[in-house]
């Protein structure tokens, strides 16, 4: 099974120019957070997460677009910021992404820090706001303010803000799931078809891409290496679908995304960078014949999809199972 993931990543790997970290494709347990920032820090960004005077008019939280009791996925094709405005990409999850090779779909942030500094807060169709209006109205609360200088010197900026809310992001692991009990030994933690799925996911090639703990996560990859996903969906070419070309500016970053993690993909629809996808089945399909060069049938699909509903694991956040 690892000398087919190999032989399908060398030839990502030419396609798209983009190398994975890991060597080995297994799929290691997810565990605990080994290093955590002090529990008030990671509160504070807890309550920050939750803030809706993050946004520019106080309507919008970073909870708005990613709830995180329905899996850190609003569930829309789009996210809907202030005033009701469309987004240009699909809202993933922010369970399990510490760790990851960059953040958004275009990898154009490279730490969780960074994403939250240059991220939603600013952009004008999601929270529509600028730091010097976010930090006023922060500043007045006589609560939030003494606890922020509890733990930073600096009390309420830029910076301490989003090292706070990128603190609780870390925490938010999905701890012991079937396929995670399974691999530390339990042999009743997947059912037969569940088994059949992960061999088939590695027998295929999906594994070539989505590893590691998060399934995911930690490399680029073209979509449509095998074929032309853009034109065969119609509706033309939009500005996001052009991936990391819209940051580095190399044509051969052209419709290269960051891989998304699997390990809530089966309570986190609808799928792909666009949200174009409704289903978890169509979404195995197109994978198979736009990644892979492969028709994959239905009854392996079903196979691959019981799978994929074993990673779901356990958060005291995450109220959604499949």
């Amino acid at each position: 099974m690892k000398k087919r993931a190999a032989i399908v990543v060398t030839l990502l790997t030419i396609m798209s120019g983009v190398v994975a970290q890991e060597s080995d494709y297994a799929i290691p347990p997810l565990e605990k957070p080994a290093h955590v920032a002090p529990a008030g820090v990671v509160a504070l960004g807890r309550i920050l997460f939750q803030d809706r005077r993050l946004s520019g008019d106080n309507t919008v939280s970073c909870a708005h677009c990613h709830p995180l009791d329905r899996g850190g996925a609003d569930g829309l094709p789009v996210s809907v910021g202030v005033k009701g405005r469309m987004g240009a990409v699909n809202a993933p999850t922010v369970y399990n992404i510490a760790g990851y090779i960059a953040y958004f779909w275009d990898g154009r942030a490279a730490t969780l820090e960074e994403l939250i500094l240059d991220g939603p807060l600013q952009n004008p169709d999601e929270m529509n706001a600028s730091w010097e209006e976010v930090l006023g109205k922060l500043r007045k609360d006589p609560v939030l303010d003494e606890r922020f200088h509890r733990y930073f010197t600096q009390g309420i900026t830029p910076r301490t803000v989003s090292r706070a809310i990128a603190a609780f992001l870390r925490t938010l692991v999905t701890l012991d799931s079937p396929f995670d009990r399974w691999e530390k030994g339990d042999p009743k933690a997947l059912s037969d078809a569940a088994v059949r799925g992960y061999k088939l996911f590695s027998s295929y090639g999906c594994i070539a891409c989505h590893q590691g703990r998060a399934v995911g996560g930690n490399m680029f990859a073209t979509m449509g290496v095998m074929g032309d996903y853009f034109r065969d969906r119609n509706g033309g070419v939009t500005q996001a679908d052009l991936g990391r070309f819209n940051v580095t500016g190399k044509a051969s970053d052209k419709y290269v995304f960051k891989v998304p993690s699997l390990r809530l993909a089966a309570v986190t629809p609808p799928y792909f960078h666009d949200g174009s996808v409704a289903t978890l089945d169509e979404a195995v399909r197109i994978m198979g014949r736009y990644q892979l060069g492969r028709e994959i049938p239905p009854v392996d699909r079903a196979d691959i999809i019981a799978f994929l509903r074993s990673l779901v694991g356990r958060h005291p956040m995450l109220k959604v199972q499949p």
